[in-house]
C-alpha cells in the first residue's frame, strides 16, 4: 500500500483564502445553529455504513474498504463522518484531500479541509478554470483535482462549490445574533434602572443620595441583606423579556433555520405551524429519518461510493437508528425467519447472541416449507402472550 508523507500535502506551504462575512465560530453562538449541526451530524454518523457489490439484479454484502475502516489520522470513522456533515451544514461543502491510496489507486485516507483553506476557479467559459475543468487551490497552492474529494450540498448551474447556508442567510444570522447579544446585555446591565429607592418623609440631596445608592449597590453585589428604616420604600423594576420580543425573535430564527436545514423546528428551539403528535417514539424516529436524514445520507452515499471500485457502493443503514421495543423487534425476527429472509444465526447476531453450534442456525429454508405445512401468522401476531412465549423460547436457545 502506498502512503504519502505529510510533507506532500498542500497545507504545509502556507497561503490562504478569504472567509465569509459572518464567521462559523460566531454563528455557532446561536443555539439553534449548533443544535441543527449536532442533530444531523450525530444521527448520520450513528448509522452503520454497509458496502455492497452489484451482481446484475442482486447485491452481495462486502467488508468495508480500508478507507471506511480508518479514513483519517485523527479519530475514527464516526468522527470522520461528523466532520464531513458539519462542513456541509455550516459551509455548504465538504472538501477532502486524499493523503493515501492503495496499490490500485483507490483512496485509503482522506482529510477534510477547512473551507477557508479552499479556493476553486470555475468562471472561465471553457478550458482550465471552467465548470467542467475547475482549478483547485488549497492554501494558495494549486492541487491535482484527482486528489480532491468534494461533496456539495446545493449547487447552482455552472458552479462547483455549493451554496453556504451561513453566507446565503447572513442577514438572518446577524439579526438573531443581535437579538441574543442584546438579551444577554439586558440581563447583565438592564435596559432600565433595576429599581427605585425612595424616601417617603424627607428630601434627600444628591450627596446623600449617592451615598445611599452606593450602599444599596454594594449590598446587592455582595448578596447581603438590606437594612433600612421605615421611611424608605424600595420598588424593583421588572420588564418582561416578551415586551422587547426577544424570545419571539429567537424562536422565529430557529424556525427559519429548521426550514433551511430540513430539521423538525421543535428539536432546535423553534415552533411548528400546528399541533403535531406521534403515536410512538418509533413513528417520530421514522419521520425524522425520512424527511430529514435520508436526503443528507443519499448525498454522502453517492459521493462516497465514487471512492470504491467500479460496481460497488456504500449505503447507511438508516433502519439501525430506530430502536424498537423488544416485543416488536422479536416479532420482526419471527417474520424474517418465517419467510426465509434471515437465518437463525443472523437473527441471533443482531441480538448479540452467539451462533448455534454445528451450523444449525445457517438454514434459510422458509419455515412453512421446512415443516411441510402452512403456518398461520395472524394468530401469532394477534396474541401478545403467544408472541412473548415465542420470544422466550427463542432466547432460551442461547
Amino acid at each position: 500500500m502506498e502512503k504519502r508523507s505529510i510533507s506532500d500535502v498542500p497545507w504545509v506551504h502556507g497561503g490562504g483564502a478569504g472567509g465569509s462575512a459572518v464567521s462559523v465560530d460566531r454563528v455557532l453562538q446561536l443555539a439553534p445553529v449548533y443544535a441543527a449541526g449536532r442533530l444531523l451530524a450525530s444521527n448520520i454518523a450513528a448509522a452503520p455504513l454497509r458496502q455492497y457489490r452489484d451482481l446484475g439484479g442482486s447485491v452481495q454484502p462486502l467488508p468495508l474498504s480500508s478507507l471506511f475502516a480508518s479514513p483519517s489520522t485523527q479519530g475514527n470513522f464516526h468522527d470522520w463522518v461528523k466532520r464531513a456533515v458539519l462542513s456541509m451544514v455550516y459551509r455548504g461543502n465538504a472538501v477532502g484531500y486524499v493523503t493515501a491510496r492503495d496499490y490500485l489507486g483507490y483512496p485509503t485516507m482522506v482529510e477534510w479541509l477547512p473551507m477557508d483553506w479552499v479556493q476553486v476557479i470555475d468562471t472561465m467559459p471553457y478550458g482550465p478554470g471552467s465548470f467542467v475543468n475547475p482549478i483547485w487551490y488549497v492554501l494558495g497552492k494549486q492541487v491535482d483535482p484527482t486528489d480532491i474529494v468534494h461533496i456539495p450540498w446545493f449547487t447552482l448551474p455552472g458552479k462547483v462549490l455549493g451554496l453556504s447556508p451561513i453566507g446565503a442567510f447572513a442577514s438572518m444570522a446577524t439579526t438573531n445574533l443581535a437579538a441574543q447579544e442584546y438579551m444577554e446585555a439586558w440581563h447583565v446591565t438592564g435596559g432600565v434602572p433595576p429599581g427605585t429607592f425612595k424616601n417617603t418623609t424627607q428630601t434627600v440631596d444628591q450627596a446623600d443620595a449617592a451615598v445611599i445608592k452606593a450602599r444599596l449597590m454594594e449590598a446587592i453585589r455582595t448578596r447581603q441583606p438590606i437594612v433600612y428604616g421605615k421611611d424608605w420604600d424600595y420598588s424593583p423594576i421588572t420588564v418582561p423579556a416578551y415586551e422587547a420580543q426577544f424570545i419571539a425573535t429567537l424562536k422565529l430564527g430557529a424556525t427559519q433555520l429548521a426550514a433551511i436545514y430540513g430539521v423538525p423546528p421543535e428539536l432546535i428551539g423553534g415552533e411548528t405551524g400546528g399541533s403535531m403528535s406521534y403515536s410512538s417514539p418509533e413513528q417520530r424516529e421514522t419521520e425524522l429519518i425520512q424527511l430529514t436524514l435520508l436526503p443528507w445520507m443519499s448525498t454522502l452515499e453517492s459521493h462516497l461510493s465514487m471512492l470504491t471500485p467500479r460496481g460497488q457502493c456504500v449505503k447507511f443503514d438508516a433502519d439501525a437508528l430506530i430502536r424498537l421495543d423488544p416485543l416488536t423487534r422479536w416479532a420482526i425476527h419471527e417474520k424474517r425467519r418465517l419467510i426465509g429472509s434471515h437465518n437463525i444465526d443472523e437473527i441471533r447476531n443482531e441480538e448479540n447472541l452467539p451462533p448455534l453450534p454445528d451450523g444449525k442456525g445457517q438454514d434459510y429454508t422458509p419455515l412453512p416449507l421446512q415443516a411441510g405445512q402452512q403456518v398461520s401468522t395472524p394468530a401469532i401476531r394477534s396474541d401478545p402472550q403467544e408472541r412473548l412465549r415465542l420470544v422466550r423460547e427463542e432466547r432460551g436457545h442461547g
